[in-house]
Parts: C-alpha cells; structure tokens; sequence
C-alpha cells in the first residue's frame, strides 16, 4: 500500500509523512528528496539549471514508479505534484491520497520562515506573500480537493494529525 500526503508548501508533508511512516512502520519516500538524491542536485538547482517544464518530468517520471512499487510506503509529495499531467488520477488510482489542509494564515506563517529553500517563494516579499499563497492555493485547490481523505492541520499537535490519518484509513 502507498499513502500519498498532498497539500501546499508548509502544509507539514514532510513532518507528518515522518510520524506516520515510523508509527505504522512503512517505508518512507519523500520525492522531492528522492528526485534530488537521484539528479544528485537540489530542487532549487534543478529548477535554476533545467527549469520547472523539466523538474516536472523527473517528478512525474518518480511519481509513476514510486506508485509502482508493491512495497508499503508513505509517500511525501511536492506542493505541485497534483496539479501537472494527470498526477492526481494516477496518485488516487495507485495509492490512498491524504490532503493536509492548512489555512493562508498558517501557511504564511510557516513560509515566510523558511523562503530560501522554496524556489517558489525565494523572491516574494513578506508584504506580498499572503497574497501570493492564497491564489496559489486558490487555483491548486481543485486538484488538493480530489484527495481521498483531507486532514486539517491548522492549531494541531502532529499527534493528533497522524492518528486522524491512521483512523480514516482504517490502519
């Protein structure tokens, strides 16, 4: 079994998908750090020397066989896997989907920490943030949306989210 966390930057993939992965010992995959290790360069080198058309097809090309795979393993996505090619179709095909839902006000919060390693975000001034993840958020919604299950992550104990996960999926 794969379990795909999807959800914007700062939404706690990467975090949560730790929790979980040791709490119900599968595997864990995070596939940013997965395209890096493979690429032996980082995202936001990826992304400077290949561009983003480019990234998007390491991911896809990781995506698909990671998905593949007959080993159980909880799965980290990036903040825009969904929302290219037909990710989403294939992610809920081939795994149980989980969106952390995370409000602007806490995504800013988290982000707006942590801007120099978000290729996304490295130029957006703190004024312009907000502004920016919400219509960012707003337009990857539709995608977020059609996960199997939405988990909501604002004011919550990491605890609390990995057991919310571990009861709608009945593990």
């Amino acid at each position: 079994m794969v379990i795909s966390l999807i959800g914007y930057m700062g939404s706690g993939k990467s975090h949560i998908s730790k929790i979980l992965s040791e709490k119900i010992d599968f595997k864990l995959i995070d596939l940013d750090k997965e395209i890096s290790r493979r690429n032996k360069l980082t995202i936001p080198e990826i992304f400077e020397k290949k561009g983003e058309i480019y990234f998007r097809k390491l991911e896809r090309e990781a995506l698909e066989e990671i998905l593949a795979s007959e080993e159980n393993v909880v799965l980290s996505l990036g903040g825009g896997t969904p929302v290219y090619y037909n990710n989403m179709e294939i992610i809920n095909h081939n795994s149980k989907s989980v969106f952390l839902r995370s409000s602007v006000g806490t995504l800013v919060e988290r982000l707006s920490k942590q801007k120099e390693k978000r290729p996304l975000i490295a130029n957006i001034s703190d004024e312009d943030l907000p502004e920016f993840i919400a219509k960012h958020l707003f337009e990857r919604n539709q995608f977020y949306s059609k996960a199997q299950f939405t988990v909501g992550t604002d004011s919550r104990e990491p605890e609390d989210i990995v057991n919310e996960i571990i009861e709608k999926l009945y593990l």
